[in-house]
């Protein structure tokens, strides 16, 4: 007879573990109290590309980026822009429930609050399960400061419904969530200013991403503040102050909306965890490499569990907690999980930051390929490039950032090779089409090797 298992959440790790344990031969119950798909595809990563897609767009024709087509008065249709990204939300939300309907997976739109590793309260009723899977996600991480209750003061969801394109915006916080919005309201015309607490943007990335990142955006008029302290929001007459503390001296900006961006935590509270003893860390529950809490039975994967959040990196760890449960084994590097920040152009990250590669004592070398010297993107008139970080003893390959278009899919290479510990001599040796993006990874392989 098959396990039966619980599935608590129903965003990207959730639905990911459903289906993959259905696979096996589980029976399979997913709760999910809100909307299927979760953030990452009702308000978070689906509706903010849609709209970034957009913003390039218009952003590309009032410049006339391409070469040979002139396009005059090029208006922003902002509530069809909004119609876009509901379409395909709603597409994409449609598609995961038919999957989870094709995979005989049975479905509440109930709260769930598991009672033991092989117990869940949903709704009223108590379901008696082999497994249980919490895949509940993160929510907006709150910021306490005065002036927090102004109408102005928003956050990531309130950011994506706005009514109409705000002429300024305050964003406080420069990490991916700011950077992109940064990105796409800036291509829409508000003015855009930056205030981040660390010394750069993106602090969690490559220090070149970061520095190229800030001149790109400094560059399309937005106003970047890094080593500054937010003081507060106030309203004043007819517009919105904000202060912070920058060099010794403190400063202000008017907004329109002042957007806060100051990351995501884990979505933990009401579930009942503490009361089960369930170990946490700082609100994060504490897992193994399977994704086994310290409750028989009780597993958790995705952004509730604070190791990699990101949806990508949720999927896949539902899916091996699915594996674990169902007896087949397997596992996870969470060393090699892309990070993508959907900017124009698009910064992709896998591996080690050559910092960090260098504080892990491992003698490296560096290769930094300009991608002006890159067909396709000389044709396409973009910029950027691409750093490989390897071990200089073996040449293995220990981290990869691209700046430029496509990175977002090139990373992808770049994970591969790492996964199987692949060396810069692999990716030299591999052929890689003419002309294209990605022959810069070749060519950048090259000049680590100086050839």
């Amino acid at each position: 007879m098959g396990k039966k298992l619980i599935v608590i959440g129903g965003g990207p790790g959730g639905y990911s573990a459903a289906v993959k344990a259905a696979h096996l031969g589980a029976e399979v119950i997913l709760a999910e109290s809100g909307s299927i798909g979760g953030t990452c595809l009702n308000i978070g990563c689906v509706p903010t590309k849609s709209l970034l897609y957009t913003a390039g767009f218009y952003r590309s024709a009032l410049r006339n980026a391409v070469p040979g087509v002139k396009i005059t008065g090029a208006e922003l249709d902002w509530p069809d822009a909004q119609r876009a990204k509901a379409s395909a939300v709603k597409r994409l939300a449609n598609g995961v429930n038919a999957l989870l309907r094709s995979c005989g997976v049975t479905v509440y739109n109930e709260k769930a609050v598991p009672l033991s590793g092989q117990s869940v309260r949903i709704g009223a009723e108590t379901h008696k399960t082999d497994a249980v899977i919490l895949a509940v996600g993160s929510v907006n991480a709150p910021l306490n400061f005065p002036g927090t209750g102004l109408p102005c003061v928003i956050d990531s969801t309130n950011a994506l419904a706005l009514e109409r394109v705000p002429k300024s915006m305050v964003i406080v916080g420069g990490g991916v969530i700011g950077v992109e919005f940064a990105a796409l309201y800036s291509s829409l015309g508000s003015k855009v200013t930056i205030i981040e607490l660390t010394p750069s943007l993106l602090p969690q990335m490559d220090a070149d991403i970061s520095e190229y990142i800030q001149a790109t955006l400094e560059a399309d008029g937005v106003s970047v503040h890094t080593n500054s302290r937010l003081i507060n929001a106030k309203h004043v007459q007819d517009s919105n102050i904000v202060s912070f503390f920058k060099d010794r001296k403190t400063l202000s900006a008017a907004a329109d909306i002042v957007l806060v961006a100051t990351g995501r935590r884990p979505n933990t509270e009401g579930l009942n965890l503490e009361s089960i003893g369930v170990k946490m860390t700082r609100g994060a529950i504490d897992t193994d490499e399977c994704f086994r809490t310290n409750i028989p039975g009780l597993y958790a994967a995705g952004d509730c569990n604070g190791k990699t959040m990101l949806a990508h990196a949720a999927m896949a760890q539902g899916e091996t907690a699915a594996e674990h449960i169902m007896s087949v084994k397997s596992s996870i590097n969470n060393k090699i999980i892309p990070n993508c920040v959907y900017t124009s152009p698009e910064i992709a990250s896998v591996g080690l930051t050559e910092n960090q590669a260098i504080a892990s004592g491992a003698d490296v070398r560096v290769g930094l390929f300009d991608l002006s010297g890159n067909s396709r993107a000389v044709i396409e008139g973009s910029g950027g490039f691409v750093k490989i970080i390897a071990d200089k003893r073996l040449n293995e390959v220990l981290g990869v950032h691209i700046a430029g278009s496509y990175a977002s899919e090139l990373i992808a290479e770049a994970a591969l090779c790492m996964s199987m510990e692949g060396t810069v001599e692999d990716i030299v040796n591999t052929v890689h089409a003419h002309p294209s993006v990605g022959e810069s990874m070749r060519e950048t392989a090259m000049r680590l090797l100086r050839e």
